[in-house]
């Protein structure tokens, strides 16, 4: 996608896996590089988009997006599942690149908006959001979804 002083933002592919396993899990997300090459082949298999940052060793980022439908718009929205920067790469930014090139990706996919979800605790990333423009609109729930029958609660 394009290299910016030694920074490249690509697609992220299966290779990429044990690498975005290791930068999830400093984010607190445990995940085997098998099962993340999978789900990161699923995702742009669907239409998803995973862009990595790479400088000259492991993954500095990770930004995650899908294009979503929604009744209250004629558009879609560009839904940020994962944005990740390591520890020692953050205040470079190379978050505004990967958001930057989300952006794109998702102007492509015919979206008018980017939405990104905020937990509790992430005070880091709010602030990001704030300066990169986002408006806080709270929270989105959150619900599992079980099979009838299945005995879950």
């Amino acid at each position: 996608m394009g290299n910016r002083y030694g920074l490249e933002i690509r697609a992220a592919a299966g290779p990429d896996a044990s690498g975005l396993a290791g930068l999830l899990g400093e984010a607190g997300v445990t995940v085997g590089a098998a099962d993340l090459a999978a789900r990161l082949d699923a995702l742009q298999r669907e239409g998803g988009t995973a862009l990595v940052a790479v400088e000259w060793g492991p993954p500095s980022g990770l930004i995650a997006l899908g294009s979503v439908r929604t009744l209250e718009a004629a558009r879609p929205v560009g839904l940020i599942t994962t944005l990740v920067v390591a520890t020692d790469s953050r205040r470079r930014g190379i978050g505004r690149v990967l958001l930057k090139a989300a952006a794109r990706a998702a102007r492509q996919a015919g979206c008018d908006r980017l939405l990104l979800t905020v937990g509790p605790g992430q005070d880091d990333l709010r602030a990001f959001c704030a300066a990169a423009g986002f408006t806080d609109e709270g929270h989105i729930q959150e619900r599992p979804l079980l099979k009838r029958g299945s005995g879950e609660t």
